[in-house]
This record gives structure tokens, C-alpha cells and sequence, in this order.
């Protein structure tokens, strides 16, 4: 693969950018800091197949007139990229959106708005050059209406809804999309809260997700019994989801 890799500075997507780079795939680095980016090429640079090319450009979920550009950068610098794998995004508890509209609105336009334009820029690119892979990471927040993820889950069963469509209405043409679902995983974006019994690590999920890409999956749930708790999730009645606080 070449793959560009939006978020693979930290957390799960730096583990899905270390597994490429591991593969001897090609990895194009994208994230905020500039200086996180640096020492995370050089990071793969060390990890690499011997032949395999890394670079890496800033590009800001919050600032979608720097998308195109970031693009170009990675289409150069790989020679033209055929993956897209995006693990950025923005989280905070319920309790903190209630209590700050502007917070709200942040999380609400990254994770929906710009998540899908910064897509709509890849999935062009990657059509004109016969199709490609995309690989977005949504959550299992996103797939009921739950008291503890009101707000963010809205986002998130957006961002589902979209990829889910792309998939239905590019397929035949050759892109393939993958939607990763990760249940509780342990990151710097989840520091502070209880972790459940069954929550994953970085590393196990990012060989989940490369795998599912390498196989073109549709949907990945992962930690794989998050599937199983989401159809329960699912299927409980109104009334019940109405007392119960998960």
C-alpha cells in the first residue's frame, strides 16, 4: 500500500502506521504538530522495509482549507497514494459538551463535517486513479442513542451513516471502504476514564484493522466482542435504554 495516515502521530493510528510501515507498505504521516510528525517519521523510518518511502505534512481536522494541499504533498511524495486511513477526531465526556456549547460545536463539526470533507477530497483523488482504499475510524458510540455519549455519538453515527453509503455507491467502481468501530481502547483520548473488563490496546486493534484492510472488509468491530455487545445494545427497547446508564 501507499497510505496516507490522518491521526498517525498517536494512539491507534500510530500503532495502524507502525503496522504499515512494518508490512513494508508506504506510509505518509498527517497530524496538527509538527513536531509529533517529525519524530513519528522517524519513527517508522526505523521500522520500515528497507525500500519503503515516508514523509509526512500538517493537517488540521479543525482547518479544512489546508486538506488539498496536505494531499498534494502526500501524492508527491509517494508518487501517488492508493490507501486513506483517517484515526483522527475529538472526544469529550458528556457531562464537559453539556456544559460548553463552543466545545460542542468543535467536536461536532471535526468529527462529522470535516471528518467527511476531508474524505470527499480522498475518495475524488482516489476514483480518478481507479479506486483505492478508505479506511475510517468511526465508533461504537455512534450505533444507538446512549445517555453517557449523547453528543459525541451524534457525530459518530453521522460519520457511520456516510461511510456506510460510500461504500454501497462506490464499490463497483473500486473503492473499498472500511469502517472501524473501536469499542473502549486505551489512549491518550480515553486517560482518565474507568476502563471496562473487555477494553483494547492500540497495537491488538491496529492488527485487527490491517488485517481487515488486507482482506477489504466493509465494517470492523474491534475489540472483536464489542459486536456482540452492540447488537444487544440494539436490540433493547426503548423503555429499557430509557433507565439503564450505559
Amino acid at each position: 500500500m501507499k497510505a496516507v495516515v490522518l491521526g498517525g502521530t498517536a494512539g491507534m493510528g500510530r500503532a495502524v502506521a507502525r503496522r504499515l510501515a512494518e508490512r513494508g507498505d508506504e506510509v505518509f504521516l498527517m497530524g496538527r504538530d509538527a513536531g509529533d510528525l517529525a519524530r513519528s517519521a522517524a519513527d517508522l523510518e526505523a521500522r520500515k522495509a528497507k525500500d519503503a518511502r515516508v514523509g509526512y505534512a500538517v493537517c488540521d481536522l479543525e482547518k479544512p482549507e489546508g486538506f488539498a494541499a496536505a494531499l498534494d504533498e502526500a501524492d508527491r511524495a509517494l508518487g501517488g497514494f492508493d490507501t486513506v486511513v483517517v484515526t483522527a477526531g475529538m472526544f469529550a465526556t458528556q457531562e464537559a459538551l453539556e456544559a460548553d456549547i463552543e466545545l460542542t460545536r468543535r467536536v461536532l463539526t471535526v468529527n462529522y463535517t470535516n471528518t467527511v470533507v476531508f474524505c470527499e477530497h480522498a475518495r475524488k483523488r482516489l476514483l480518478e486513479r481507479g479506486g483505492g482504499q478508505l479506511t475510517v475510524f468511526s465508533s461504537v458510540a455512534g450505533d444507538r442513542g446512549r445517555k453517557p455519549v449523547a453528543l459525541y455519538g451524534s457525530s459518530k453515527a453521522g460519520l457511520s451513516h456516510y461511510l456506510e453509503s460510500l461504500d454501497h455507491k462506490f464499490h463497483a467502481k473500486g473503492l473499498s471502504v472500511l469502517c472501524v468501530k473501536p469499542g473502549f481502547v486505551k489512549t491518550g483520548m480515553t486517560a482518565g476514564l474507568k476502563p471496562p473488563p473487555f477494553a483494547g490496546e492500540p497495537d491488538a486493534v491496529a492488527k485487527h484493522v490491517v488485517r481487515a484492510m488486507v482482506a477489504r472488509k466493509p465494517l470492523l468491530y474491534t475489540p472483536a466482542i464489542w459486536a456482540l455487545v452492540m447488537l444487544v445494545i440494539r436490540w433493547l427497547p426503548r423503555f429499557v435504554m430509557r433507565r439503564i446508564g450505559f
